[in-house]
């Protein structure tokens, strides 16, 4: 029998660790922009993604348009990276849930959020071995049009699977700011920029040696 590509986490421990600036780095894509933690980028060989469900036997119209997008979303990722859909959240490294993110503050006002990611890095029990992960929660706003809903949840993904930066480029998926037309696939300059994080060395989805409690972060 092969082992489980997911097994669920026996008991979490949130680290006291946030995003910070990388050490200089070579031009590629928009590399220069990508922060990083402590403990390295906060990306994994292998992602286990949970998605929240309908609340209702059978979605409606809304919900189901939600789950088409984040699905057609999670499908272009799927094309870059190793991911899997798991069925509880205990599984998970990432969690997509379907809810408006809090309004953030903006030169002096308050402005209201399509999406946003949360990180948190943790050591997680898994079977018999504490390893170091991230922890990130998706939040996408359901009252979106479909188009919208697919660029935000690309968007947030990229950010869930180690690209904590924004593209100065309209054109990318990672652009700091949606354009007119949603982007809806990824440029060749998110890619590069994608193959250049997981060239980096971390230390995350490795053993970690002495597990401690800690506070939850903050990023």
């Amino acid at each position: 029998m092969q082992p489980d590509p997911c097994p669920p986490a026996q008991e979490v421990r949130f680290l006291d660790a946030s995003l910070i600036s990388a050490a200089p780095a070579p031009v590629v894509g928009y590399s220069t922009v990508i922060a990083t933690t402590s403990r390295g980028l906060p990306i994994l060989p292998r992602w286990c993604v949970w998605v929240q469900p309908s609340a209702n036997v059978e979605p409606d119209r809304w919900e189901r348009r939600w789950l088409t997008a984040v699905s057609s979303a999670l499908t272009t990722w799927e094309r870059e990276l190793s991911v899997i859909q798991v069925d509880s959240p205990e599984k998970a490294n990432v969690l997509i849930e379907r809810r408006r993110p809090p309004r953030r503050r903006l030169s002096g006002s308050w402005r209201a959020s399509n999406g946003s990611s949360q990180l948190q890095v943790a050591e997680v029990l898994r079977g018999r071995r504490w390893l170091l992960e991230p922890r990130v929660t998706v939040l996408v706003s359901p009252e979106l049009r479909a188009p919208v809903l697919e660029a935000t949840a690309l968007h947030e993904l990229g950010h869930a699977f180690g690209l904590w930066g924004h593209s100065h480029d309209p054109a990318d998926a990672m652009a700091v700011s949606q354009r007119q037309v949603p982007v809806l696939q990824l440029t060749d300059r998110d890619r590069v920029t994608l193959r250049w994080v997981y060239g980096q060395d971390t230390r995350f989805g490795l053993p970690s040696s002495n597990p401690s409690a800690a506070s939850v972060t903050d990023p």
